[in-house]
């Protein structure tokens, strides 16, 4: 098992930082600062119809990559904490989109195929929303993880497919699990996930609820989504291409409020886009 080597190798090896390597220790502030936020609301392009509002803490590159990457394909656990305390900060400003007023919340992390967990001896999503979850109660907003979804079926491996491929190996994929839904009525239903980058997982994730507890989620404001990271969008990495939106117009709403000893906002320039549907 992945992680039983992890652990085995951090008690034999000095540690070194995920982030840069250079520190004799999991994650040094430097690279820890690279997770801080603020959280920004993101869109992937193009964006699936299903797709909940969404907030990431930070960009999927450099050290913020290399962070993700080791928790979950090198069993570096320790890196749980600061990469909830992330997703905490994104999940909580979520949550405030369209709402403007903190509420109890209900982290539903996205499942991880059993193959996956399998092979890496843990659920990365699941070990980070819990850690979220108890970020967020640190803070003062009342907050637990619930594995509500699951796989209903096999899925290929989504490394390599295109958006649209994506989508049609995500569709139907995911269903809730028999769980006492009344606390979806009490609290604000955050999805979470630790990477979105076509947003098809987190798409498929909103359907599986909605099918499950029709009526519950007809307000946008009762689902939300939150990542620890997100990549770019093409138009930020480079030229403008034909079929991506020609203007790009960050939204004006902002909202800030402290998670996690954090502020957090509702826009950062060069994340915070919006496509030309809407």
């Amino acid at each position: 098992m992945r992680w039983w080597w992890g652990e085995i190798s951090g008690l034999v090896l000095p540690a070194v930082c995920a982030g840069c390597g250079r520190s004799r220790t999991p994650l040094c502030e430097g690279c820890a600062a690279e997770l801080a936020g603020p959280p920004a609301r993101t869109r992937p392009w193009p964006e699936p119809a299903d797709l909940p509002v969404v907030y990431s803490a930070a960009r999927y590159e450099g050290v913020v990559r290399s962070v993700l990457l080791a928790h979950k394909e090198r069993g570096a656990l320790a890196l749980a904490g600061p990469l909830g305390a992330a997703l905490a900060g994104a999940a909580g400003a979520a949550s405030l989109h369209g709402r403007g007023a903190p509420g109890p919340l209900l982290l539903v992390p996205v499942p991880s195929a059993r193959r996956s967990v399998r092979a890496r001896g843990h659920d990365p999503v699941r070990r980070i929303a819990v850690a979220a979850a108890l970020a967020l109660r640190r803070a003062g907003t009342y907050a637990r993880a619930v594995p509500a979804l699951r796989h209903s079926r096999r899925v290929a491996d989504q490394s390599g497919l295109t958006a649209r491929e994506r989508l049609d190996n995500m569709a139907g994929a995911l269903e809730a699990v028999p769980f006492d839904g009344r606390s979806l009525g009490a609290c604000r239903t955050v999805l979470v996930d630790d990477v979105m980058t076509t947003g098809a997982s987190l798409a498929e994730a909103a359907r599986a609820l909605r099918a499950a507890f029709p009526g519950r989620f007809l307000e946008s404001t009762r689902m939300c989504a939150a990542v620890v990271a997100a990549p770019p969008l093409p138009w930020e990495t480079g030229p403008v291409q034909a079929g991506y939106p020609p203007r790009h117009q960050p939204d004006r709403g902002r909202t800030a409020q402290s998670y996690g000893g954090r502020r957090s906002a509702g826009h950062r320039p060069g994340i915070d886009r919006a496509s030309a549907r809407n």
